[in-house]
């Protein structure tokens, strides 16, 4: 770090602590939107909520100065500076829907308590670009010199399948260089593939009236609710967590197949094929592994009895060395032995980014300068915003030990962690498109 960016850190430091009230009134403004998908209409494609908060955005932009498009409500992009912008900051404004039951703290408000900052979007992903946007405005009134220019890029779709960032990519095109606060720091250039697949079987039982357990496909299920002919109903209880990380979570779902003693082959089957407590789909032909991305995993996260039938659901997060096809040819081939037929299969080859390549190693030093450590770049299996835009890196907002709850109820985010988010994309942006 020369002598000039080292000023330059403890100006914006200074500056972001000065001004910290007024960006947690932008916090509560946005995270006051209920912008879960809605019921589509003419001119929002993703419900009320979206646009509102979409139109909030362009709204902040333009303060700012800078040069605003609207995608039809899909995604808006901000561009600082003149000519082809290099550094594009992809974030979404949309967020997973959050029911009050159960939450301490009011869901579509941005409430501080002990240190964190509380309300649905405060991770994921309302907080970092409310933090992007005020590394943008400390950059503009501290007069920081910038060459080149760079773009801001907000979506309303990120949550229910990316459908903004398609029709956005299919109309303006992304600057050489992306990073998403939709990760963890360091910085995520490795994302695992992805499969997820559904599966069923015609099912009879002389003992088994109903077997209820998981709710989506993409999480360890923390329920089995097993109920016999007799109507007695019997309850296993696990510990939930991402599908990704089954290893964080205690399934229901393989513990009741685990302990199942009765003679129904296909739950036999299921059992063996997914032992309670292994993670990397070994028993059914998978567990791979590379240097880059670790271990796969693979998790059996739904299992449901339905007009006559038993239904499953399975989430595979499969390394860089290996395909979509590979992965879910073989896990196919395994249920199809055990007496199954695979429904639905979709999924994601793996993205990566090396982490010799420039743009990586710049993001390191912008870390380390202002983390004052050390980083490495970090391999995860879940699926970041940049997961389909070539050279793309996810840059924050978390850091891999945090519980931020995202998702989850009383989502937050710790003050010191949005401290950071702020210090980091500005010194980022300084960085990349400030003087050579």
């Amino acid at each position: 770090m020369t002598n000039e960016q080292k000023q330059l850190k403890e100006r914006l430091a200074a500056y972001f602590d000065e001004h910290f009230e007024e960006i947690l009134a932008d916090m509560s403004e946005i995270m006051s939107i209920d912008s879960s998908y809605g019921t589509p209409s003419e001119g929002k494609p993703f419900g009320e909520g979206s646009a509102a908060a979409l139109a909030w955005g362009a709204a902040k932009g333009e303060a700012l100065g800078l040069k605003v498009k609207n995608f039809d409500n899909h995604a808006i992009s901000m561009t600082c500076g003149e000519g082809e912008p290099v550094l594009g900051i992809l974030s979404h404004l949309d967020v997973v829907p959050a029911t009050p039951e159960g939450w301490e703290h009011e869901p579509f408000a941005c409430t501080l308590d002990d240190g964190y900052i509380y309300g649905r979007g405060a991770i994921d992903d309302k907080g970092p670009s409310v933090a992007v946007l005020w590394a943008v405005k400390a950059l503009k009134e501290l007069n920081v010199p910038l060459e080149k220019s760079f773009r801001v890029i907000f979506g309303g779709n990120e949550e229910r399948g990316c459908k903004d960032i398609v029709y956005y990519a299919a109309r303006e095109p992304f600057p050489p260089h992306v990073f998403t606060p939709d990760g963890s720091f360091p910085v995520l250039n490795c994302e695992k593939g992805m499969v997820h697949l559904t599966f069923s079987a015609p099912f009879e039982d002389s003992e088994i009236a109903s077997i209820k357990a998981g709710s989506v496909i993409n999480a360890i299920p923390d329920f089995c609710k097993v109920t016999d002919k007799n109507g007695s109903v019997t309850e296993i209880s696990g510990k939930p967590s991402h599908g990704s990380r089954p290893e964080n979570g205690d399934n229901a779902v393989t513990k009741f197949l685990a302990g199942y003693k009765g003679g129904n082959a296909l739950l036999k089957a299921l059992g063996e094929l997914f032992p309670h407590g292994e993670f990397d789909g070994k028993t059914a032909g998978l567990g791979f592994a590379d240097d880059v991305s670790g271990t796969m995993t693979c998790a059996l996260t739904l299992l449901n009895t339905s007009e006559g039938r038993l239904t499953g659901g399975i989430d595979i997060r499969f390394p860089i060395d290996r395909t979509y096809a590979e992965i879910s040819g073989i896990i196919v081939k395994a249920l199809e032995n055990a007496g199954f037929a695979a429904d639905d299969l979709s999924g994601k080859e793996p993205h990566y980014v090396p982490a010799d390549d420039p743009f990586v190693v710049t993001l390191l030093q912008v870390y380390e300068d202002v983390k004052g450590e050390r980083g490495e770049p970090v391999a995860e299996g879940g699926i970041t915003y940049v997961h389909d835009t070539p050279g793309g890196v996810a840059f924050g907002a978390e850091f891999p030990w945090e519980d931020n709850r995202m998702h989850g109820i009383d989502e937050r985010v710790s003050v010191e962690t949005f401290m950071y988010n702020l210090n980091m994309y500005a010194n980022a942006i300084a960085r990349i498109c400030g003087k050579s």
